[in-house]
C-alpha cells in the first residue's frame, strides 16, 4: 500500500529553486490545488527575492466544526512553534484564503541540513494547520493529561463539508471516520477495501497498530453528533489510539496517516477500479483474438477445396444412361 507523503512536493521544488537561485531574482507567482481540494498560492518579487508570500485556503467546512478565525484550533501556535522567524502571520489574510505567511528566506539557518528540514516543514504546512487540534488532543495521551471534554466527539475538517470524530478519553482517543463517496462503484470497493481493512489488522504482524473497526451504521460514540455528519454510504471506520501509537516521532506519523486516511482510501480505491479495467480490457482483447482465429479465410478455403466440373446433359443422353442401367 502506497502512503500519501506530508509534504507538498510542488511547493517544496518551489523553495528549493528560490532559495539556490537568490541572485537571480525572477518574479514568481504560481496557484495550484491539491487532494482535498487544498488551495496554495504563492508569490515572489524580484525587488526582494528573500522574501515569499504562502497563501493557502483550507476544506469548506461542515456545521459541526469549530473554527477560530478560520482555521483549526491551535493552528496559530502550531504555525509559530514549527517556523520560529522565519515565518509570519499576516492578520488579514488574501482575500479567498485562510492562511497567508509571510517567508523571510534570509533568516533559514546555514546548516544545510537544518536548512533543508525547515524547508521541508514548510511544505508541510497542510500538516501542521489542519493537523493541530488533532495533534493536541493526541499529545494529552502523551503527558496523561485527562481532557476535559471527556468522551463527547469532537469534529474536526478534513474534506470540502466533511469532517471526522475525535472521541478523548482517559487513557485512549478513538477516531471515527465516516466514509461517503460519490460513485456507485466507489461505494462498493470501499466498503470490501474497508471490511479487508480490518481483516488484516487481526494478522500476527499487525499487533502493534491501533485497533480498527468497521461498521455499516455509527457506533455508539456519536450519539451526541449531529445527524446531518452521520451520512456514510460506505459505513464508519473506527481506530483506537493508545499513548504507545503517539510517543516520540510516531507522533507527527500518526497525525498524517489519520487526517488523510480518506485520501488514502479513495486513492486505493481508484487504483483497483483503474486495475480491473485494464484487466477487462485485456481479456476482451483477448476474445476478440480468439474470434479472429475462428473465422474461416475465404482464399485459403478457395484453394484447399477440390475442384469439380459439371457437364451439362441432354435429353437423348439422360435416356440412353438410365437404358445402359436397366440392362446391368
Amino acid at each position: 500500500m502506497i502512503l500519501l507523503q506530508s509534504p507538498s512536493k510542488y511547493l517544496l521544488q518551489i523553495l528549493y529553486n528560490r532559495v539556490q537561485n537568490l541572485e537571480k531574482g525572477v518574479e514568481l507567482d504560481c496557484q495550484w490545488v491539491e487532494f482535498d481540494d487544498i488551495r496554495y498560492h504563492i508569490q515572489g518579487s524580484v525587488k526582494n527575492p528573500n522574501v515569499l508570500l504562502l497563501s493557502v485556503s483550507l476544506p469548506i467546512p461542515p456545521p459541526e466544526t469549530v473554527l477560530f478565525g478560520g482555521l483549526p484550533l491551535g493552528a496559530l501556535e502550531a504555525i509559530k512553534a514549527a517556523y520560529g522567524v522565519v515565518a509570519q502571520i499576516l492578520d488579514p489574510p488574501r482575500d479567498g484564503f485562510n492562511l497567508t505567511l509571510k517567508l523571510n528566506l534570509s533568516k533559514l539557518p546555514p546548516d544545510e541540513e537544518q536548512k533543508h528540514a525547515l524547508l521541508t516543514k514548510i511544505a508541510s504546512v497542510r500538516e501542521v494547520v489542519m493537523g493541530a487540534p488533532l495533534r493536541a488532543v493526541l499529545k494529552q495521551l502523551v503527558t496523561r493529561t485527562v481532557p476535559s471534554d471527556l468522551g463527547k466527539p469532537v469534529a474536526l475538517v478534513h474534506r470540502p463539508n466533511e469532517s471526522f470524530f475525535l472521541v478523548p478519553q482517559a487513557d485512549k482517543v478513538t477516531v471515527i471516520f465516516p466514509m461517503r463517496f460519490n460513485d456507485s462503484i466507489d461505494t462498493v470497493l470501499a466498503t470490501s477495501f474497508l471490511q479487508e481493512f480490518v481483516e488484516a489488522r487481526r494478522t500476527a504482524g499487525l499487533n502493534n497498530a491501533p485497533p480498527c473497526l468497521w461498521s455499516p451504521s455509527p457506533p455508539q460514540e456519536l450519539t451526541e453528533a449531529f445527524t446531518e455528519a452521520l451520512s456514510a454510504n460506505a459505513g464508519f471506520v473506527s481506530f483506537v489510539i493508545f499513548s504507545r501509537h503517539v510517543e516520540g516521532r510516531k507522533l507527527d506519523r500518526t497525525v498524517w496517516n489519520l487526517s488523510t486516511f480518506h485520501a488514502y482510501v479513495n486513492y486505493h480505491v481508484k487504483c483497483s477500479e483503474c486495475f480491473m479495467h485494464t484487466r477487462m480490457r485485456r481479456q476482451v482483447e483477448s476474445l476478440i483474438q480468439a474470434l479472429d482465429r475462428a473465422k474461416p479465410d475465404p482464399e485459403k478455403a478457395k484453394k484447399n477445396s477440390p475442384s469439380r466440373s459439371f457437364k451439362r446433359m441432354s435429353l437423348k443422353d439422360g435416356n440412353n444412361s438410365l437404358g445402359s442401367r436397366s440392362w446391368k
